[in-house]
């Protein structure tokens, strides 16, 4: 069989006039092979069909296909990530392809994109998540996202919490700005209860909790609410939502809720914070560096927002604020005592005194005892045997050792 090439030299020598044996003798082909090509005339020759080669996605999909039927919302990033740990050296495009041909791409949505001016706005919302932790069989926990994007660079901020009551969200606040290392001049709300009292309404000024108004005060933020049903107003929180459930949380493993957020400050620092943003074009990290410059200087020292109730005492000398107790000490007489909470602590008052202060647990059904809280505990002995205790100004009567040598001859002798 001759290729295209040959077949195309043997008929432009049998056109100048050459014999079928020079054309064999140049081309180097058999006699019967010419007359046969110099018969059939210009025909492109047939080829067998090729075996289909390898790709270099193919080891890869069945595990993506496994992947995308139980998680369809992870991203190509995420997947990207967990393939090359497996192996693959190729590309994202490969893979891309791959995904839109096992999953349907999203339905089409438009809004208005709404940019802010460096260090202008940052927007902060909650978002639940439901858990299983890996110490705890078939109980599943109900854990709330607290986070807040800068509106310019996107930069992101964010933290599992076990409630969304106002000292967690005070306290998210604070170590945010903490991160940043600066303020922006005003927060977007999307109708937080702890933030925004009551629906926002035309007719109606928006009442902002008065904590959170002090808290603008001491750090100089203006709270904003999202006006209802406008999506494109809060963009820019909600999305950073999917994208952390979607690349960050499904398919993952946690022991606790300390576990969750060591694993999403890695996961921002080296994934979210760090990656090319689809709308900004920009790498998040090196656009947040250049806004922090516009935000505002946080103040000496940090927000002491103080939350006034009364709690009763219970058997064990303790009080429970936010679903943890706190101890008390030994001796305290009152049964209803005054808790004040702040961001990071617990002051427990008996009649207008301080008895106590501790650090805020961030969990639920912690115990936090302080040294010198359980004395009298420690001195409590078995009621079947009681103790026998030397009152002051008693003395032990000193005896020689013969003394108990004569008394065991004696009880010897009894027997």
């Amino acid at each position: 069989m001759v290729n295209l090439k040959e077949l195309m030299m043997i008929l432009e020598l049998h056109r100048q006039g050459l014999s079928v044996s020079a054309i064999a003798e140049r081309t180097g082909h058999d006699r019967k092979t010419v007359r046969k090509y110099i018969r059939q005339g210009l025909v492109a020759p047939k080829y067998k069909p090729r075996q289909p080669r390898a790709t270099v996605i193919e080891p890869f999909e069945a595990f993506l296909r496994e992947r995308v039927a139980a998680w369809p919302e992870l991203t190509g990033a995420r997947l990207l990530r967990e393939i090359r740990e497996l192996g693959y050296r190729g590309g994202k495009t490969v893979l891309n392809d791959f995904l839109r041909e096992v999953r349907p791409p999203p339905a089409p949505t438009f809004e208005l994109r709404f940019e802010t001016p460096p260090g202008r706005q940052a927007q902060v919302d909650f978002a639940e998540f439901k858990v299983q932790f890996t110490g705890e069989q078939d109980v599943q926990r109900k854990v709330w996202l607290f986070a807040m994007v800068l509106g310019h660079s996107r930069y992101l901020w964010a933290q599992f919490v076990l409630h969304q009551d106002l000292p967690t969200v005070l306290r998210c606040h604070i170590e945010a700005f903490e991160h940043f290392g600066g303020v922006p001049r005003e927060i977007l709300y999307d109708r937080m209860k702890t933030a925004v009292l009551g629906e926002p309404d035309e007719d109606k000024p928006i009442v902002y909790n008065a904590k959170l108004l002090a808290c603008g005060a001491h750090y100089g933020f203006v709270p904003r609410a999202c006006q209802p049903y406008r999506a494109q107003t809060k963009g820019k929180i909600e999305r950073p939502y999917r994208y952390i459930r979607a690349d960050f949380f499904m398919a993952r493993s946690f022991t606790d809720i300390q576990d969750m957020n060591r694993q999403l400050r890695h996961w921002l620092d080296t994934v979210a914070n760090v990656r090319l943003h689809g709308t900004t074009d920009r790498i998040v990290a090196e656009h947040f560096a250049q806004e922090r410059s516009s935000l505002q200087t946080l103040p000496a020292g940090r927000f002491d927002a103080v939350l006034r109730v009364q709690r009763r005492l219970s058997h064990e000398g303790c009080v429970s604020v936010g679903g943890n107790y706190y101890s008390v000490p030994d001796g305290t007489r009152a049964r209803v005592l005054e808790v004040e909470s702040t961001p990071h602590q617990v002051r427990i008052h008996e009649n207008g005194k301080l008895i106590a202060v501790h650090a805020l647990l961030h969990g639920r059904k912690q115990r936090s005892v302080l040294p010198g809280h359980r004395q009298v505990a420690r001195g409590v002995q078995h009621r079947d045997k009681p103790a026998v205790r030397l009152l002051p100004g008693h003395a032990v009567a000193t005896r020689s050792l013969g003394v108990y040598e004569q008394i065991a001859r004696q009880l010897g002798g009894l027997r």
